[in-house]
């Protein structure tokens, strides 16, 4: 039970099962990452830095979420709405950056009483939900509680000043004593702490110190003057409190985002041909015995079944390769918003580019080289070399030609091409949509295809041939 006893019954701290309310300091400019964009718009695996310290919130199951905004406040405003998902999102202006604590003041008109905060950074993204539940834990609806790590080069971040176990305040670097910057044991940044508690303790700040800033850590030494227990819980995992001020520190952070990525694949089962030579930039879902070469990206939702095989190289997005299939190197799959599909067995590439709506069947074969497009392929179809299939349907065992094309588009409207089961297109042809191949049939190498086939038919459409004998090649005009 805490020491400290509120003035009034009706502020009193909330207890342990309280609603938890997140608070994300977004307010920076972040002048070192020389760029346009805010620095919580800066992208970790394709993804803002700020979207993932949302996404932990969610994970945390709160109640709420508030986004403290001041440097390109409608850019990040606009990137984050909507995204909030069971959260109650909402946004504050801090205008202008006086200090953390100034931040969190803006947010204390949207905070009820009744919960624990949890403050976190907006750049600050890869902290871990079960890191913060324990966290929450640890505050107990009563108890402040810090995110804490030891560091062998502290320079420029508050120290955490003890009496024996206990906290007793957070000094700044810039108004550190000598001793004081000996400390090893920095303060992250995240914090849980009662509402009530937050909301008293913010009113007492000031801007005495080195930086003429409302410090957030002067509450530190509020509680232990209101004879709140302050608890600190020590984290050795310094990639969970990395904040990012440049670049060069981005690129790090990814590198150490993508080994955890590669390690969770690899204890799942997965063969990664050198973990530091991929990149997952959503959710990647592998069956049993899938191989993964060098230097491939997995964007958005990719799902590998048993025994895929990918190439170096490769580029997947938002699609699902079927067990057993092959997607050679150089392969480019991006199934947009909707979606592609590579069936059972099929084999995919070297250089081939399947766009949205590529539905592949089983045993499809799909060469160097070749572009499929909102088209299905059922089972044994194949295109091998240098083709392209728009808005196709493409029956069982067809063969594309090398160089062939669906002229699937008119200059104003799409048209669709279908091709039954068992024809055989020759090579360099254009069928010009919407036409039908039938059953069985077979197109002649060279044909410009414009009305439908029948079924077994043999269809040749080329103009005639002319040989001019003794024909004397143009020469070259002197100068």
């Amino acid at each position: 039970m805490s020491l400290f006893q509120p003035r009034d019954a009706s502020a009193s701290p909330p207890s342990q099962t309280a609603p938890v309310d997140v608070v994300i300091m977004a307010a920076g400019k972040g002048t070192r990452m020389k760029s346009r964009l805010p620095k919580v718009l800066q992208r970790l695996a394709h993804v803002p830095l700020v979207q993932h310290v949302l996404a932990t919130a969610q994970q945390l199951q709160a109640r709420s979420a508030v986004v403290i905004t001041g440097h390109g406040a409608d850019q990040v405003e606009a990137a984050l709405a909507g995204q909030g998902g069971a959260l109650a999102l909402s946004f504050v202006r801090q205008e202008p950056q006086l200090g953390t604590g100034h931040a969190v003041q803006q947010a204390l008109p949207v905070l009820g009483d009744d919960g624990v905060v949890v403050v976190l950074s907006g750049d600050v993204p890869l902290t871990q939900a079960d890191t913060l539940q324990a966290l929450i834990a640890l505050c107990a609806g009563q108890h402040l509680a810090l995110l804490t790590i030891d560091l062998p080069d502290p320079t420029g971040y508050g120290r955490v000043v003890r009496a024996g176990d206990a906290v007793q305040t957070i000094v700044e670097h810039k108004d550190a004593s000598a001793q004081q910057r000996a400390i090893t044991e920095i303060y992250s940044g995240i914090m849980a702490v009662p509402a009530v508690l937050l909301k008293r303790w913010l009113a007492r700040l000031d801007n005495n110190n080195a930086q003429g800033e409302y410090y957030l850590t002067d509450i530190v030494k509020f509680a232990a003057q209101d004879g709140v227990t302050v608890l600190a819980q020590k984290t050795l995992d310094a990639v969970q409190v990395a904040g990012i001020n440049s670049p060069v520190q981005l690129a790090e952070l990814e590198r150490s985002f993508q080994r955890r990525q590669a390690l969770a694949l690899m204890e799942a089962g997965v063969r990664l041909a050198d973990p530091a030579r991929l990149d997952v930039r959503g959710r990647l879902l592998c069956g049993m015995d899938v191989e993964i070469d060098v230097n491939c990206i997995f964007e958005g939702d990719v799902s590998l079944g048993d025994g895929v095989r990918i190439g170096a190289n490769c580029v997947l997005a938002n699609c699902t390769v079927a067990a057993d299939a092959v997607i050679h190197p150089f392969t480019h799959i991006d199934g947009g918003a909707q979606g592609a599909s590579v069936g059972e067995g099929a084999l995919i590439g070297p250089f081939a580019r399947l766009r949205p709506g590529a539905q592949l069947g089983a045993q499809v074969h799909i060469g160097n080289f070749v572009e499929v497009k909102n088209s299905t392929l059922a089972a044994g179809a194949k295109a091998n070399h240098l083709a392209y299939l728009g808005d196709a349907t493409v029956g069982e065992r067809v063969n594309f030609g090398a160089g062939s094309i669906t002229a699937n588009y008119d200059g104003s409207n799409k048209h669709r091409t279908t091709i039954e089961a068992d024809v055989h297109v020759g090579s360099n042809c254009v069928l010009v949509a919407p036409v039908t191949l039938g059953a069985g049939a077979t197109v002649g190498g060279g044909s410009t295809i414009t009305k439908d086939v029948p079924a077994g038919a043999l269809s040749v459409a080329r103009g005639k041939q002319t040989n001019l004998a003794n024909w004397a090649r143009p020469k070259k005009l002197a100068k």
